[in-house]
């Protein structure tokens, strides 16, 4: 497994030419024309089977290996941000409004370079290893889609194992992070609408004011958040949105507001929603408004199968070493469409740290800012981890 390492840093320069092409060139949601022609680009010449999917930009890659064994899915995400770069990079973004903020160019990268290691020891590969590469992780579950249109059929087996990896910036480079059971949340969302009597502001009691109905409805949900819900599964309930009126002097109608949802089980998800729906409408009612609750379901807890797991962390650290991995004492409450794929198929995520040297982990810009740099040179250990998975899944199986 340590051989890994070493082709992986062969093949860094190529790389990183690639990942910087498509951080150049970030595109949103689940079509990404440009995305896919450099990844097909990059992946022509290989022993590959490749399905490109219909109803998104996504792509399966299948490589047979010259013995029989298990099939092993490896996915990376393509999918960039709306989000205006402002890192001063030489390669930043050259589509405005849009940047790779959250290191799916790298995780592209990676993807192309176990495929390109992993290609160069068929005549030693058990099994089949699909590479899937995906759109719209970020809001559009692309993965959902890709599950819908049969990727888990791409062959006449199913995967028996399934393997992301995320980069971070809060974490030195190259270390691996993961944890069985849950690793990151579900993610919903709440839209409220209140609807009173508007008026004067000087004469609130002859209105029906939505303004204080919605700050009271912020402050009880957090208070009955804290009563309901079990402290060992915790959930949050964040109201990023609130909107009402249009001046000084005058009480409005309605007001708006929005809300995530995150849980780390499905139990207490349902005790969120229902928490919500108890709350939002007693609280409007005391007072005399009227309250719509709608909540919109998103992305499923992320869980990690805790036998699945436990076997990558042991493959990791044959591949990488004892002092490059290390077990998450917590979830996060950030969320990911690959718990679609693990509701289907045995399987873990891990992150890697990607933090650039001259940065202080954890103090670095973090996902989703607009000043996100990551360190290329993890890119060696996440090709080599992905190859190192799929090569002890075949003899795990054969």
């Amino acid at each position: 497994m340590s051989d890994l390492i070493a082709a992986a840093q062969h093949l860094f320069p190529e790389l990183v030419d690639l990942r910087r092409l498509l951080h150049r060139f970030p595109e949103q949601g689940n079509h990404l024309p440009e995305t896919r022609r450099i990844v097909l680009e990059a992946l022509k010449g290989l022993p590959l089977d490749i399905v490109a999917h219909e109803t998104t930009s996504g792509i399966v890659a299948a490589l047979e290996g010259d013995h029989p064994g298990p099939v092993t899915l490896l996915r990376a995400d393509m999918d960039a941000l709306p989000v205006t770069e402002a890192t001063g990079l030489e390669f930043a973004s050259s589509h405005d409004g849009f940047m790779h903020a959250c290191g799916h160019d790298l995780h592209t990268a990676m993807l192309v370079g176990a495929a390109r290691l992993l290609s160069s020891m068929k005549s030693g590969l058990a099994g089949t290893v699909l590479f899937m590469f995906q759109p719209g992780e970020e809001g559009f579950a692309g993965a959902r889609f890709m599950l819908e249109e049969g990727l888990l059929s791409t062959v006449k087996d199913r995967p028996s194992s399934a393997f992301a990896i995320h980069v971070n910036t809060w974490t030195r480079t190259g270390v691996v992070l993961h944890r069985k059971g849950p690793q990151l949340a579900s993610a919903d969302e709440a839209r409220v609408t209140l609807r009173g009597k508007g008026g004067h502001a000087s004469a609130p009691y002859l209105s029906y004011d939505p303004i204080p109905v919605a700050a009271e409805i912020v402050l009880a949900t957090q208070t009955a958040i804290t009563r309901r819900i079990n402290v060992f599964e915790p959930g949050v309930v964040t109201f990023a949105t609130v909107t009402a009126g249009t001046t000084h002097n005058v009480i409005p109608e309605t007001a708006t507001m929005v809300a995530t949802i995150r849980a780390v089980s499905e139990s207490t998800r349902d005790q969120l929603h229902a928490l919500i729906n108890r709350v939002v409408p007693g609280i409007a009612a005391a007072h005399g408004v009227e309250a719509e609750v709608e909540i919109k379901l998103g992305y499923p807890v992320t869980v990690n199968d805790p036998d699945h797991t436990a076997w990558v962390d042991t493959v990791a650290r044959d591949t990488l070493g004892d002092n490059c991995v290390a077990w998450m004492d917590s979830p996060i409450m950030a969320a990911e469409d690959w718990g679609y794929v693990l509701r289907e198929v045995p399987g873990t995520m891990s992150f890697l740290g990607a933090c650039p040297p001259e940065l202080e982990p954890g103090r670095a810009p973090g996902l989703h800012s607009d000043r996100a740099v990551f360190d290329e040179e993890a890119m060696i250990t996440g090709t080599a981890l992905h190859a190192a998975i799929a090569l002890a899944n075949g003899n795990r199986g054969a």
